[in-house]
């Protein structure tokens, strides 16, 4: 299977209201690599959800919800969101 790169629309398409899918049973899965201080943030952040807001969801859902605002940003924003602006520091 190829990956083919999705098309940028001349025209901006409606806004989607991206959300990360709850705590469910998923059918598909990639493997990402992190550095320890990359997991042990996303820890403390799972920790401080619970701990201050009461919101106890596991790391998964933290992933899917951070994956869920980045791609909006980058439907709404393009050029200046913040993943293109992040991903031309790292050249």
């Amino acid at each position: 299977m190829r990956f083919e790169p999705t098309r940028v629309p001349t025209h901006p398409a409606p806004p989607v209201a991206r959300r990360g899918t709850p705590r469910q049973k998923h059918t598909s899965k990639i493997t990402v690599y992190v550095s320890d201080d990359e997991l042990l943030a996303l820890e403390h952040v799972r920790l401080a959800l619970r701990a201050a807001h009461g919101l106890a969801v596991d790391r998964g859902r933290v992933v899917r919800e951070a994956i869920a605002v980045l791609l909006a940003d980058f439907e709404d924003r393009g050029e200046e969101s913040v993943l293109v602006r992040r991903l031309r520091h790292d050249d």
